[in-house]
């Protein structure tokens, strides 16, 4: 398969930050409390709901990093492009819903 395509960057930004939820969901203590739970007091509170979608966005920066230090800039702007939806969408689920 050719890397140097923005669709597989795209898959890779938007497939990294569920892994970095996970990853802050066993962080913050998600071990005690069970996921159900976790899920819940991300809806109960806007401000922390953004929080925690912004510190499992931040796993994006390692593959954009190591694409574009590769030249595979294709893949690095598909990449960028899953962030920005995704930033798009905290930014929605922060101060309009």
């Amino acid at each position: 398969m050719k890397r140097n395509v923005p669709i597989f960057g795209f898959l890779i930004g938007l497939l990294a930050p569920v892994l970095g939820f996970f990853i802050v969901y066993f962080v913050m203590g998600g071990n005690s409390n069970g996921i159900g739970d976790f899920f819940g007091g991300m809806f109960r509170s806007k401000t922390e709901a953004a929080l925690i979608l912004t510190l499992s966005l931040l796993i994006n920066i390692a593959p954009f990093i190591y694409f574009t230090n590769k030249r595979l800039d294709l893949t690095a702007r598909g990449i960028l492009v899953a962030t920005v939806l995704y930033a798009t969408l905290i930014i929605l689920v922060k101060y309009v819903w």
